[in-house]
C-alpha cells in the first residue's frame, strides 16, 4: 500500500478523533494547526470527507462538524461487545456516587485501551481520552488486566510494554508488577497510587464476564487526597455494582 494512502487514512481518523475530543464546530485553520497538517492538504481532506457525507460545512460561519454518519460507523459496536448496555448504566451509577473519572478498559496487545470514559466533575481531575491507549505497565488497570495470564505471559508482556515506553525512567520493572498481579488474582481488584500520574490514585475491579474472551476492568481514578480515605468504601461499591451485571447471552462478537 502506498505511503501516501496510509497517511491519508491516518489523517482521516485523526480529524474525526479531534472532533470527538473538542465536540464543537471548527474552522479550517484550527484543524490544520491542531493536527499539524499543511492547510492545503487539510482543505482537500475535509472536502473529501464532506463529499463522503462524514462532515458538514457551514459556509456562513466557515465551520466544519461531523454528521450522524460518523456515529453510525460505530454505534453497533457497544451492543455487539457489551450487550444491551447495562455496563454503561453501572458506570453512570458509580460516577454519580463519586464524581470521579470512571472507565472500562481492555487489553489491546501491550496496551490498555479505555473503551468508555466518563470524566470527573471535580475541579482537580485527571483527563483520560475515550479510546486512548497506554502501555499496560503505566496503568493500574493494565496490571489488573494481566491477572488471567500465566507468570510467563506476564513477564513477556511487561518486557514488551516497557520497550514501548518512551523514557527509561517511566519503565516499571517486572519485580514491582508481578507481586501486585499475584495478589490481584485473588482479590479481583487493585488499588495503586501515582500511576499513571503523580498525585493520582486508581481503583480497578475485574468485571464478572469477558468480551471476546478477554477480561474487562471497571476503573475509577482521582487525586490521592480524595481516593485514599474512601479506598475501602469505593472498592466495595464497585464490587457491588459489578455483581449486578448478568452474564451476556452469546451473540455476534462475544466469546
Amino acid at each position: 500500500m502506498p505511503t501516501s494512502t496510509v497517511k491519508s487514512a491516518t489523517r482521516v481518523l485523526q480529524v474525526l478523533e479531534h472532533f470527538a475530543q473538542v465536540r464543537t464546530p471548527l474552522p479550517l485553520k484550527h484543524i490544520s494547526e491542531a493536527l499539524g497538517y499543511p492547510q492545503s492538504s487539510t482543505t482537500v481532506l475535509l472536502k473529501n470527507l464532506i463529499a463522503m457525507g462524514y462532515l458538514r460545512y457551514d459556509r456562513t460561519e466557515r465551520l466544519y462538524f461531523p454528521t450522524p454518519r460518523v456515529t453510525s460507523l460505530g454505534d453497533w459496536i457497544s451492543q455487539a461487545l457489551f450487550g444491551q448496555g447495562r455496563i454503561f448504566e453501572l458506570m453512570h451509577d458509580l460516577h454519580g456516587a463519586t464524581g470521579e473519572t470512571v472507565s472500562i478498559a481492555m487489553l489491546n496487545d501491550i496496551y490498555v485501551q479505555y473503551i468508555r470514559v466518563i470524566q470527573s466533575t471535580h475541579a482537580i481531575r485527571f483527563h483520560t481520552d475515550e479510546g486512548s491507549l497506554r502501555p499496560l505497565t503505566r496503568s493500574a488497570v493494565g496490571w489488573l488486566l494481566l491477572t488471567d495470564r500465566t507468570d510467563a505471559e506476564v513477564e513477556k508482556l511487561v518486557h514488551r510494554a516497557n520497550i514501548a515506553v518512551q523514557g527509561r525512567e517511566d519503565r516499571v520493572p517486572l519485580e514491582t508488577i508481578a507481586p501486585e498481579v499475584a495478589g490481584a488474582r485473588l482479590r479481583k481488584a487493585l488499588y495503586l497510587e501515582n500511576l499513571p500520574l503523580l498525585g493520582g490514585a486508581t481503583i480497578g475491579v475485574v468485571l464478572p464476564w469477558r468480551v471476546q474472551g478477554r477480561l474487562v476492568v471497571l476503573g475509577m481514578g482521582g487525586t490521592i487526597e480524595r481516593m485514599r480515605p474512601h479506598r475501602a468504601r469505593y472498592t466495595a461499591l464497585m464490587r457491588r455494582l459489578a455483581l449486578q451485571l448478568e452474564q451476556p447471552q452469546p451473540g455476534p462478537g462475544r466469546a
